[in-house]
């Protein structure tokens, strides 16, 4: 067993806060501790060592925000909020908007039927907390998801999307069952109509055995969404022995629906809320093997090395900013939180992956060494330095077309940095298709390096913004927020 870095992370029985570590073993990696009460805990961390690795070199640590909303106190996850210490700010926030819901999923981050109690925060109460996330510094937060429970549940949805909008986020999404959007036609185009971006739709499989409500709920709201001209990202949970042996099913029917799905988000099962926990070491999963199951189930059309880690586009967050001068939204996550990849739709159907066209890595170092030259250059020397970087950029391009795709990635970014016309990434992204993973922490898993990383936060109604892992699995932060503000089931 080799030590990879210490850390701190949660005994899995009681909760409580210990030391850690992160060690490599038989080609993986792992985290260990002890409890002084329940004795010594490994549990898997990522199931390929050498991937591990690999994101490791990816790793950027961000700014942090300059206008915390918790005074630091004690150690991490003692009183969460942004404090400090914490080194990103805020990409996506989540606003639970109620905690009813009309499905029992076996595996909700929330166990929202099994409260006892309604937890449902005003209108006022949510724009206050849309308003906290815009007020965040240097970067107002660009895009929120409300979460719950089901928002559809709530009568006022289209008039928080509408002040959502209001305040300037630029991206306004929904997480829902799909179970109204394809009971109700107009739904979608109400939501649409309103403001909303996108529906982050559950959706487990493309079987009945996989997703029981494929038929009856899945297709519909999809299909509904398509007539309303509303984005859907599916998210599937996939959890091993279950759904795992779908998971490039689940890629060839987005792709089939590029029209209207955006992209799709697998998501490893978290072992918190309803998920029960002695099942942890059966049905877990890693992100190297959702990689390895894309590769594997689409025949390599995309492979295990097509996937990078989150933080690998800072570059492109630098390049912009030192072209503009202004603060970027920063994409630095921790390089073990989730990893991703575009592939491109051809006429017959199949997949491209983005790195058939581009060198990534050289891409990255010519749009870094630009970034660099715009720092120290007038508005004169931007415009040399932007018309040599396009040259040298261009030439990470292996190939302009495969398989009947073309990219021009001169022209895209010229035309987003210097003409500040979109239209070219509208373009781009209309036959492409966004694949990505992302793991959410539970206590056997909880590394509080990647809790200080997060940048994607829950906003709560005491004006706290708390990271999404320690929030759904930490030190029981949901069941703090959600029983202050609880009322009777009756009421």
């Amino acid at each position: 067993m080799t030590l990879v870095k210490k850390t701190k992370s949660l005994c899995p029985v009681c909760g409580k806060l210990l030391d850690a570590e992160i060690t490599e073993k038989d080609g993986a990696i792992w985290i260990c501790r002890t409890c002084p009460e329940h004795g010594y805990a490994e549990t898997l961390y990522w199931s390929d060592a050498a991937m591990y690795r690999r994101f490791d070199t990816y790793d950027r640590v961000g700014r942090g925000v300059e206008n915390p909303n918790v005074t630091l106190s004690g150690e991490c996850t003692t009183r969460c909020g942004l404090c400090a210490n914490h080194k990103s700010g805020t990409l996506l926030a989540n606003i639970d908007v109620t905690n009813r819901c009309n499905l029992k999923c076996e595996f909700c981050f929330a166990n929202a039927k099994a409260c006892g109690y309604v937890y449902e925060p005003t209108f006022d109460e949510i724009a206050s907390m849309l308003a906290l996330l815009r007020n965040e510094k240097p970067v107002p937060c660009p895009a929120v998801q409300f979460s719950g429970g089901e928002p559809t549940m709530r009568d006022d949805l289209a008039e928080l999307i509408k002040k959502a909008r209001e305040l300037g986020f630029s991206q306004v999404q929904m997480a829902s069952n799909g179970v109204k959007l394809a009971q109700n036609p107009e739904l979608a185009k109400t939501l649409r109509q309103a403001g909303l971006s996108t529906v982050y739709l559950h959706f487990d499989g493309i079987s009945k055995e996989t997703n029981p409500l494929l038929e009856k709920t899945s297709l519909p709201a999809i299909e509904n969404c398509r007539k309303a001209g509303l984005g859907v990202v599916l998210v599937p949970t996939i959890i091993h022995g279950q759904n795992d042996h779908e998971i490039g099913g689940i890629i060839q029917f987005a792709a089939k629906n590029v029209d209207i799905v955006r992209g799709i988000n697998f998501q490893p099962v978290a072992f918190t809320g309803a998920a029960k926990a002695d099942d942890v070491q059966r049905e877990r999963v890693t992100i190297p093997d959702i990689t390895r199951c894309v590769e594997e189930q689409m025949g390599g059309q995309l492979k295990s090395s097509d996937f990078y880690p989150i933080p690998s586009v800072m570059t492109i967050c630098d390049l912009i900013e030192a072209y503009t001068g202004k603060p970027q939204i920063m994409f630095c996550a921790h390089p073990h939180c989730g990893a991703a990849t575009y592939g491109f739709i051809n006429d017959d159907g199949d997949i491209v992956p983005i790195t058939r066209f581009v060198d990534v890595d050289k891409f990255f170092a010519e749009a870094n060494l630009m970034a660099e030259k715009f720092k120290t250059a007038g508005k004169t020397g931007k415009y040399l330095a932007m018309a040599s970087g396009l040259g040298r950029i261009n030439k990470a391009l292996t190939k302009e077309e495969v398989e009947g795709i073309r990219i021009d990635l001169k022209k895209l970014i010229y035309d987003a940095l210097v003409k500040h016309d979109y239209e070219s990434l509208g373009k781009f992204h209309e036959k492409a298709l966004f694949i990505g993973t992302m793991h959410f922490m539970d206590a056997f898993n909880y590394d509080t390096d990647r809790v200080s990383r997060c940048c994607i936060h829950y906003a709560t109604p005491d004006g706290r913004l708390i990271p999404f892992c320690t929030y759904n699995s930490g030190p029981t932060y949901r069941e703090e927020v959600w029983k202050k503000g609880a009322k009777p089931l009756n009421e």
